[in-house]
């Protein structure tokens, strides 16, 4: 059996596995996560990885090659960034990952590289109903293009385009599109912003670092100083993390408002991308910030959002809206397209 090194690339973390792939399903023989700003490059994260990996996987045999090199027949990763050709400048890290020089140097027979949440897409075909949570069940005859929306770091936007009879993953940069407001707490956002970039995405609302620049603007514009403990856990944790917690408990009303905000901006995008890809097969949320605030996402704050496209609402309320709960999704989808080109050359 063929063994297959995938990756999920992000701005914040890294994820490498060596796995086994049967069909649709993915077993990882072993894995291991990083912290992606540790590393200058991508190349010190690997010989990080392959060296604590070297020891596990001699254990079987078939695995390592006479000079002691871990054997891989296909490294594939999904990538935080556009790919072009064979090489990608990650948008949110100072990397840049070549293949061919990522085959030369480590000797992968195959080395392939993928948008990141073209690779989520890819994934998807590996989930069960218990990675799944259904916001809306859409129609019962539901069938045809399917959209990929995940806010984590940035905001990633993919497609699978559907020939009739199988779908295809593609990649798109639509999260770095123009934000567009929708009321003046939004347009107030908008020009509060724009004092600071040129260009105004929405992955500068819809992602992590959103939500941080929502919660700062919200306080200027409510007039109200941050409690001093939030400040303390905002300073000694992950920012981001300690707003959604002070929300989630109801602990502060700055951060419930910038919650509900957020997650109105989410499903208005997630609307957007579902009209422009025509996904009457369903849209799906992954990235790692929608399972840590499903119970905001079912408010109906998001689906609203979602759903208000004036004429269009009739559409989209036939369209399936699920929440990717198995963060390892956009780890499966490289290992799977991986197996696919494997099985298409051989």
């Amino acid at each position: 059996m063929s063994h297959y090194l995938a990756g999920d690339i992000g701005g914040t973390k890294t994820r490498l596995a060596v796995v086994e792939v049967t069909g649709s399903q993915v077993q990882i023989i072993h894995e291991l996560d990083f912290r992606s700003r540790d590393f200058a490059t991508f190349g010190e994260l690997l010989d990080d990885f392959l060296s604590r990996t070297k020891s596990v996987l001699s254990q079987r045999s078939e695995q390592a090659s006479e000079n002691g090199r871990i054997h891989i027949h296909h490294a594939s990763f999904g990538i935080a960034g556009p790919i072009q050709g064979r090489l990608v400048q990650t948008t949110n890290l100072p990397w840049r990952i070549d293949a061919d020089a990522l085959q030369q140097r480590y000797g992968f027979p195959h080395c392939t590289l993928l948008n990141d949440l073209e690779a989520t897409a890819y994934g998807i075909q590996a989930l069960g109903e218990s990675d799944l949570f259904t916001l809306q069940a859409g129609a019962s005859t539901a069938n045809g293009n399917v959209a990929v929306i995940a806010a984590g770091t940035g905001l990633g936007e993919a497609g699978l385009y559907w020939d009739g009879t199988n779908h295809h993953p593609f990649a798109s940069e639509g999260g770095h599109t123009s934000f567009s407001p929708d009321n003046e707490l939004d347009m107030a956002l908008l020009r509060h912003l724009q004092q600071r970039y040129r260009h105004i995405s929405w992955e500068r609302v819809v992602s992590g670092m959103g939500l941080a620049s929502m919660q700062r603007f919200l306080c200027i514009y409510r007039q109200q100083e941050p409690p001093q403990w939030l400040l303390d856990k905002m300073r000694n944790g992950d920012a981001v993390a300690e707003i959604a917690k002070a929300a989630l408990s109801g602990r502060d009303e700055i951060c419930i408002e910038t919650l509900n905000w957020f997650v109105r901006l989410y499903g208005a995008e997630a609307g957007n991308l579902a009209l422009k890809l025509m996904s009457r097969g369903g849209l799906y949320i992954g990235g790692g910030i929608a399972p840590k605030i499903l119970p905001i996402l079912q408010n109906g704050a998001f689906l609203e959002a979602f759903l208000n496209k004036g004429r269009m609402r009739r559409l989209l309320e036939a369209i399936p809206v699920k929440v990717i709960l198995n963060d390892r999704a956009a780890l499966y989808g490289p290992a799977l397209r991986a197996a696919q080109l494997e099985h298409e050359t051989s």
